[in-house]
């Protein structure tokens, strides 16, 4: 067999190229891509651009910012408890073991309603023991952050939950203790300093 032969037999057992069928989209896929971009165009065109982001589904600001206040303007402890509190004491006032400390059927919270005011209004920095627990960490003063009536509130609050059975505290005793500790720009020392107070 020559080589002319060997190589036309070569070409006779080859294939031809693979090549890509002609398959189009199917014609409801294109109806349903048509309806969403016409969708979005409408959607587009009917927004108020000028809205903020934050505003996407038409609440004003008013709406958004917090409302520590009923209606009646009572203030509302419980807000105020789950915005400021929660995050280190729980929701269900437990604390965190070995890290925060208990409200519920906290000898604190039950005790002077002077004390646990001085506690709010300038924190805690050092070891205090709870339920016979010491807890060494920070509270932060919340003289700035919050007035006499949400004080009030809060403490009310906590001192009326998680089983905790102690008395109202109004915003006269809690602007007493501020009026009181004005000059003070330290946290409370922890049991140290706040022992002499019970």
């Amino acid at each position: 067999m020559t080589d002319s032969e060997k190589r036309i037999e070569a070409q006779q057992r080859e294939q031809p190229d693979p090549y890509e069928g002609n398959h189009p989209v199917p014609w409801f896929i294109i109806v349903m891509i048509g309806l969403v971009f016409s969708w979005g165009i409408y959607y587009l065109a009917s927004s108020n651009l000028s809205d903020p982001p934050e505003l996407g589904d038409h609440r004003t600001r008013a709406d958004l910012t917090a409302q520590t206040g009923a209606k009646n303007g009572v203030v509302n402890g419980a807000q105020i408890f789950a915005a400021q509190c929660v995050a280190c004491h729980q929701a269900n006032g437990a604390g965190l073991p070995g890290v925060f400390p208990p409200l519920a059927a906290s000898e604190w919270v039950a005790g002077k309603a002077s004390v646990i005011a001085q506690i709010l209004l300038h924190g805690i920095s050092g070891s205090l023991t709870v339920k016979g627990a010491v807890y060494n960490g920070q509270m932060p003063a919340f003289q700035d952050k919050l007035n006499d009536a949400e004080i009030a509130a809060v403490l009310t609050h906590v001192r009326s939950n998680f089983g905790n059975t102690a008395t109202k505290v109004d915003a006269a005793l809690v602007k007493t203790e501020r009026e009181a500790g004005k000059d003070r720009k330290q946290p409370w020392n922890g049991d140290d300093e706040l022992g002499k107070l019970k």
